[in-house]
């Protein structure tokens, strides 16, 4: 039985006294049952979706706090990973982010004001390119700017930028910005970069973020565009535990 028949066959057991769970049935009466239950009760279904429906989120909540647990580390503390803010801050914020995604680009000053109001917050950035090459090349060009001591000037500045972030406009910012362009080329290809961004891909999908931006304070997620008041009570939860 896929997982709806089998969650309408367990919604069926609850409503039908005489059958017992030790019972052996055959498939036949199994699908029987399923169907009288149906017609006598048609909110049946709705009730199994649920169903399936808590049945996943308690399953996603425990994994997700298993990652949060087993990779905190990696999470927070990962030196391939960029930190802005305060280095010594009494709490982490973690965000996931691409540079062609426009609710990124709204929490940008979102971020911004909760950095400039707290200051004792430690902000790491997981280069989180998924919406095409131009992220891609958007997001190793970043990274590696990282050598020339430019990875802050050239985050805002690709964030601040209009319309979609291709190769020759990522190109032009980092000329803009002072950036030696032949350097860039060759420390994009280094192998911090490639573990960077594949780094921040399994801890995506480990933690279930199925875009961006998504943000993580402590053992809360923040998937989505989220406002600075929003991000400022997860700090102070996260600092009074």
């Amino acid at each position: 039985m896929n997982n709806v028949a089998t969650a309408i066959f367990a919604t069926v057991l609850m409503t039908v006294p005489h059958v017992s769970f030790a019972q052996e049935l055959s498939e036949a009466r199994i699908k029987e049952l399923v169907y009288e239950a149906i017609l006598e009760n048609p909110d049946i279904i709705m009730e199994a979706v649920a169903l399936i429906q808590q049945r996943d989120e308690e399953a996603q909540a425990s994994a997700t706090q298993s990652v949060l647990s087993d990779q905190r580390l990696l999470i927070e503390r990962d030196p391939n990973a960029p930190v802005l803010g305060n280095p010594d801050g009494d709490v982490t914020v973690v965000e996931f982010f691409d540079y062609n995604c426009p609710y990124c680009k709204r929490a940008m000053p979102e971020v911004q004001g909760l950095l400039d109001e707290d200051q004792n917050v430690r902000l790491v950035y997981r280069e989180w390119p998924i919406l095409g090459e131009g992220s891609v090349y958007a997001s190793r060009a970043a990274l590696a700017s990282r050598v020339q001591g430019k990875y802050e000037e050239f985050h805002l500045a690709l964030m601040g930028s209009r319309g979609r972030v291709e190769e020759a406009s990522v190109l032009r910012i980092a000329k803009e910005i002072g950036l030696d362009i032949d350097q860039l080329k060759t420390d994009m290809q280094s192998a911090d970069v490639d573990e960077h961004i594949a780094s921040s891909m399994r801890l995506a999908q480990s933690l279930g973020f199925n875009g961006t931006p998504s943000f993580v304070v402590g053992d809360v997620l923040l998937p989505g565009f989220v406002e600075q008041a929003e991000l400022q009570d997860a700090v102070d939860k996260n600092r009074d535990e």
